[in-house]
């Protein structure tokens, strides 16, 4: 008490000593000068008031048709952040235009004018178009919906051999060129894309979309015309990848219809830890023949799938594909397409004759059925393709003349003709699967695949896409931010195989030309080192071998690779329509590579 006692008599003391001063001085009175200033304001508070009442009269005029009368009480004055509020009322509308109103005459002046959307909220939530969505910085509302942005960015550098061990030429010429180690910058599985979906009340239903792109970081955009591949189709051109619009419910499920990967690849996705990196397991998954072409693992196109709500954790998904080939024997380049079927162009393969004829097909059907509980995971799978034609192979083999004005060709004998014709049939692969995640932040997977191509016995000979495959991964956490990862994939003896340039060493069952023996089994080790450097930027580092058997010519890099290793020495490589560099079989292919992801 003592010490407030004293304290208020100070303030008192103060005060008389002012006022004793003031009055003294009537000259510097700061009473006038209070009084002075409270006039000023007065005024301006009149004058802003002048303003708002005319600004009110003209937005009234302008929104008359539109929406409510918009007053001083459309706005909080008290939220003077900068941010925009969203008028009551309209909730249809949704343009996102807004309208600079001032504050009313009792707020701070020193925070600027409000932002207000003249044609209201788009939702029961309050939001308004294009408002960023709490969470989640790359989804922004839109009427009746969301619109999310999202990519993968993936760079590494590579040092690769397309073998490290002495070759066995069987009698072949030595490989041209550079067939050791070579580095390399590489652009990985790189793509853009845009999703969302908006609400249709009247089916109950919301209209679902995506538009998906593929680009190079380290390349240049272009028609790829390489010793490895030949394509018509440009890395980087609008929507490339996976693109559809569709409808979708939590009660019946989803129905699209575009492009995408098909539900066989994407049902053992989360078994692959090296996606994009130079041990996919593409590498032999799915791979009927080894080289660059994954063919059943692939991207579909000019597709509808239904994808099914989780019952009791099972989930189904199944697509069709029409082949829109007017051919017979799917030799043909679809309609609407810029590639065969397959992933290759007419100048591939066996060249006689410049046509859809290694491994192009007509219509594709995928699907697969999974199970989740908890920490458990297993699936199994299917594809078909049509009509597969790979009908170069014979011609590859014994050589044939291609009729004037047109794709057919005529063999030297009646039974190799025979062959040639008979080299269209369908093929389809199966493969069942499946993971556990422990609680020590394991995850053991694999998976159990078998593939057929469906040709008489007496093309048994040269069938190498019936064979079966597996693999076996492990992913361990180490800390927070830390994992490896290790992975083992097995490609048993097809039944066949048409031969390579050193593994052509059998006469065919005439006598007449030579194949090569089915030891075309491989195998493909890797192992990766991974860190998060932020939530969605990641570090690796990456290590790669593929062993092939003496007939076998499997790469490092298929299935989303910008770079790949393969069998192809640099014997008239040079690319395009002349291009046939030889390849080698019986190699053992390494690479190692340290790169970056960054995803959002």
């Amino acid at each position: 008490m003592t010490k407030r006692a004293l304290g208020a008599a100070i303030v008192a003391a103060g005060l008389m000593t002012q006022a004793g001063a003031a009055s003294a001085d009537p000259a510097s009175d700061k009473l006038d000068l209070v009084l002075k200033r409270l006039e000023a304001i007065e005024q301006n508070n009149a004058k802003l008031a002048k303003e708002n009442a005319s600004l009110r009269e003209r937005l009234n005029k302008m929104d008359g048709k539109r929406g409510p009368t918009v007053t001083a009480a459309s706005y909080t004055p008290a939220q003077q952040s900068g941010a925009a509020q969203p008028v009551s009322g309209n909730a249809s509308s949704g343009n996102g235009a807004y309208a600079m109103a001032s504050p009313n005459a009792g707020a701070s002046t020193k925070a600027g004018p409000q932002r207000v959307p003249l044609y209201g909220i788009l939702d029961d939530n309050g939001h308004y178009f294009m408002e960023r969505k709490v969470g989640d910085p790359l989804t922004f509302y839109t009427p009746g919906g969301e619109i999310t942005a999202y990519g993968n960015i993936d760079v590494s550098l590579d040092g690769t051999s397309k073998d490290v061990r002495t070759l066995n030429l069987n009698g072949a010429t030595a490989p041209v060129g550079n067939f050791g180690w070579m580095p390399a910058v590489s652009t990985n599985l790189s793509y853009l894309g845009v999703r969302g979906f908006q609400r249709v009340p009247s089916i109950s239903s919301n209209f679902v979309y995506q538009l998906e792109l593929g680009f190079d970081v380290s390349a240049t955009p272009g028609l790829k015309e390489t010793n490895s591949n030949l394509t018509n189709t440009v890395n980087g051109a609008a929507f490339n990848r996976n693109t559809y619009i569709g409808f979708a419910s939590p009660e019946w499920g989803a129905l699209k219809i575009g492009k995408t990967d098909a539900p066989y690849k994407n049902s053992t996705a989360a078994f692959n830890p090296f996606a994009g990196q130079i041990g996919d397991y593409q590498v032999i998954m799915g791979n009927t023949g080894g080289d660059n072409r994954v063919e059943f693992g692939t991207r579909l196109d000019h597709a509808i799938w239904y994808e099914s709500p989780s019952i009791g954790g099972f989930q189904l998904n199944a697509l069709f594909a029409p082949g829109q080939n007017r051919a017979d024997n799917s030799d043909n380049i679809a309609a609407g397409e810029s590639d065969c079927a397959g992933g290759n162009t007419p100048q591939s393969g066996g060249n006689v004759p410049v046509a859809c004829n290694d491994g192009a097909f007509s219509n594709a059907a995928s699907a697969n059925l999974s199970y989740t509980n908890g920490p458990f995971y297993a699936t199994v799978a299917y594809e078909w393709h049509d009509k597969v034609n790979r009908s170069s192979d014979i011609t590859a083999i014994f050589g044939g003349t291609v009729l004037p004005g047109g794709n057919q060709v005529t063999m030297p004998t009646p039974g190799q003709q025979l062959l040639y014709n008979q080299d269209t049939a369908a093929e389809d692969a199966f493969k069942v699967a499946a993971l556990y995640h422990l609680p020590t932040k394991t995850t053991i997977g694999g998976i159990f695949e078998m593939m057929h191509r469906y040709v008489p016995s007496d093309l048994q000979f040269q069938n190498e896409r019936t064979r079966n495959g597996s693999w076996v991964f492990l992913s361990q956490e180490l800390t927070a931010v830390d994992s490896i990862h290790f992975g083992w994939a097995h490609a048993f003896k097809a039944n066949g195989d048409p031969g390579q340039h050193n593994s052509a060493t059998l006469a065919t069952p005439d006598g007449l030309a030579f194949v090569a023996p089915n030891d075309n089994q491989a195998d493909m080790v890797t192992a990766s080192y991974k860190r998060k450097l932020s939530s969605n930027l990641t570090w690796y580092a990456a290590v790669a071998a593929t062993f092939n058997g003496p007939s076998a010519h499997y790469d490092l890099g298929a299935g989303g690779r910008g770079v790949t290793t393969d069998c192809h020495d640099a014997w008239a490589a040079d690319g395009g329509y002349g291009g046939f560099p030889h390849c080698y079989t019986g190699t053992t292919i390494v690479g190692v590579s340290t790169g970056a992801q960054w995803r959002f």
